[in-house]
């Protein structure tokens, strides 16, 4: 073997080391990402399972509110049927995604509101338990929200980096899309007494 063929091999088998190294690397960044996602969707269930029963509770209490009853379960059901594959996760599905669960949350905030007028209902354990879960999971959902962020951003820094960008290019790994705010979030509820 001469010189350069030792050098050249070298130089080659190094390249190679790198490439798979760099293609792993990626690979697990995307299967966090994925398990992220997977956890919100998890959450997201949770909170889907909470409502018929929370819904039952008041409604028991509430019949005369029943048009707020219907917007929850109508929002419910929406949100449900909503699913996003984190394979295809493009900025606009996952902004779909959000406005979906952002009706739910808005329509559980009413339904909230108007145990206000039940005293009895307020005082009920059931509800005070499943009002409870619901706070407890919308926590859960802000935790898993800020996990996926954190991983999508690690996610697409690595695929974004020279030289593992050009292994990205080539494998078809694509930046993922964040969760961001809801519209109008910036702006604080003015409290009038």
């Amino acid at each position: 073997m001469t010189k350069n063929t030792i050098i050249t091999s070298a130089v080659l088998a190094v390249i190679i080391l790198w490439g798979i190294t760099a293609y792993n690397g990626v690979v697990s960044a995307e299967e966090n990402v994925e398990g992220k996602w997977g956890n919100v969707q998890n959450v997201y269930q949770r909170r889907a399972d909470l409502i018929p029963n929370l819904v039952a509770t008041v409604k028991g209490y509430a019949e005369h509110e029943k048009s707020t009853l219907e917007e929850v379960t109508n929002a419910r059901t929406k949100a449900t049927q909503m699913t996003v594959n984190v394979e295809d996760l493009t900025p606009e599905k996952l902004r779909e995604f959000q406005q979906t669960q952002g009706e739910l949350s808005t329509a559980l905030g009413r339904l909230i509101a108007i145990t206000e007028n039940y005293p009895d209902l307020k005082a009920n354990q059931n509800f005070l338990e499943l009002q409870a879960q619901l706070e407890g999971t919308e926590n859960r959902i802000n935790v898993e929200r800020k996990n996926f962020n954190e991983a999508a951003q690690a996610y697409n820094t690595k695929i974004r980096r020279f030289p593992t960008f050009v292994l990205a290019d080539i494998f078809g790994f694509n930046k993922k899309p964040y969760f961001e705010a809801e519209a109008g979030s910036e702006v604080a509820p003015k409290v009038r007494f």
